[in-house]
């Protein structure tokens, strides 16, 4: 990730006019979902699309230091002290069955792990180095293939991230604009490499059963380098044909690349300062998010989140065709905190409730608007509205007065007026939710039998 932390912008700016009608609206919106005779990923993209929500993992050894995965090249760790930490490494309270629990308690569907951060110490066991969980540690196992093992038990899908930049390897040269204090010799092999890093990127394809895809880290370090970004998608693709790769470049996504990610950010905005490319609207989108300010685990960031900025987020997030992927930091010997277990606890309660206006969704016909966001149902014409204010009435194009409103708890309905040419739906003070008050649109003409809450 960016050597600096950013807070997700928790408010919803209004970046997205209302769409026309929802006749119009209801024959786009799941054309994404017809899987294409020309992608052989389309069913994945649109499981992607569905699953909305997953957890994102910071770990290794800069863990022991306990101030984030930066911290080699922001206090100047040259390598022969930092290869100090792996010796010290043990982190026998990982339970791969535990996180996976947690994970699944939070309404999560995937987790994306870092198998190689940029100080280059692989958290699997790779046949291509020493520098690994398993050879340099006293730990001795691969968490990886636990977790993996974990996660096809439990029916949860797992990525890996996997870092391009590497500080440690001595060929990852000429140097990029990070990890210049490393003390490395100012010599080495580029085509070696990227040999060893599509190397490993094949090792992660071939011995972890079926994985979600390849989350890749770091080719701003280095923008104008040959990567071979074709040959490492290529690699991914024929090894695990459903898995997704993707890339956390900021910039307009390449050809081969199968999902778009924007970091810190809800896509559109740009609060972290490096977001500047538009979403691309064929692609699955993700927002990758920290609970507190760091990636990794860092022992005096007591800044989190609440579950209610989480919430929000999430919400903004599925109004925007895109996933939340939620940030954990687990500590040294391998647990997950106090404060992330809690806050994930209280949006995986909240999604129980809630989650048919999330999972399974794209982005409704209206907003991103100052009172929230929509969401539409991916197999009906079911809308919901999240209005994320504390707002008197929402304002809705005129077609929407052909609609019937309800919440989505009670099923108590509302009265959709006429206003100024358009349509308005007030909103009582004793149906109002502190966090996401959501109303459910669906055409009157399907009221004709009580709404059922979807599973």
């Amino acid at each position: 990730m960016r050597r600096k932390s950013f807070a997700a912008a928790a408010g919803l700016a209004m970046l997205l006019t209302a769409a026309p009608a929802l006749s119009m609206f209801a024959a786009t919106a799941r054309a994404d979902d017809v899987p294409s005779a020309d992608d052989p990923r389309a069913e994945a993209k649109r499981w992607f699309r569905d699953a909305k929500f997953g957890m994102f993992v910071h770990w290794g050894v800069y863990s022991l230091l306990g101030r984030g995965e930066w911290v080699m090249n922001n206090d100047k760790i040259p390598i022969s002290e930092y290869e100090k930490l792996p010796p010290r490494f043990n982190p026998t309270k990982f339970d791969a069955a535990a996180w996976v629990s947690t994970v699944k308690r939070a309404g999560m569907k995937y987790i994306t792990i870092t198998s190689k951060h940029h100080d280059g110490f692989c958290m699997y066991d790779s046949k291509l180095t020493k520098y690994d969980i398993v050879d340099g540690t006293p730990y001795g196992k691969d968490p990886l293939k636990a977790l993996a093992d974990a996660c096809h038990k439990e029916g949860v899908k797992l990525f890996f991230y996997y870092s391009l930049l590497d500080w440690h390897h001595p060929d990852y040269f000429p140097r990029g604009g990070t990890g210049k204090t490393a003390g490395r010799a100012e010599e080495g092999d580029w085509k070696k490499y990227v040999a060893y890093y599509q190397g490993q990127v094949r090792e992660l394809c071939t011995n972890y059963g079926e994985i979600g895809g390849i989350w890749f880290d770091g080719w701003w370090d280095r923008p104008r380098a040959d990567w071979d970004l074709e040959g490492t998608y290529r690699i991914i693709h024929e090894l695990q044909p459903k898995a997704l790769a993707g890339n956390n470049h900021h910039v307009k996504p390449f050809p081969g690349e199968d999902f778009q990610m924007f970091e810190q950010d809800l896509p559109g905005e740009n609060s972290a300062g490096f977001n500047k490319a538009q979403a691309d609207a064929g692609l699955p989108l993700e927002t990758c998010l920290t609970m507190n300010n760091s990636w990794g685990y860092n022992a005096g960031d007591k800044k989190f989140k609440s579950a209610d900025q989480v919430i929000r987020t999430l919400v903004g997030a599925a109004g925007r065709n895109a996933n939340l992927l939620l940030n954990v930091g687990p500590r040294p010997d391998g647990t997950i905190g106090r404060e992330f277990e809690e806050r994930l606890g209280e949006v995986g309660r909240w999604l129980d409730a809630n989650g048919q206006s999330i999972y399974a969704t794209r982005r409704g016909p209206y907003g991103p608007a100052a009172w929230g966001v929509s969401t539409q149902s991916a197999s009906s014409a079911t809308i919901f509205l999240h209005v994320l204010k504390d707002v008197d009435e929402v304002e809705l194009p005129r077609s929407a007065l052909d609609l019937a409103a309800d919440t989505i708890d009670t099923h108590k309905p509302f009265m959709i007026t006429t206003k100024a040419g358009a349509a308005a739906i007030a909103i009582p003070q004793d149906v109002r939710k502190p966090v996401d008050t959501i109303i459910v649109l669906t055409p009157n003409v399907l009221r004709k039998e009580p709404r059922r809450r979807e599973p």
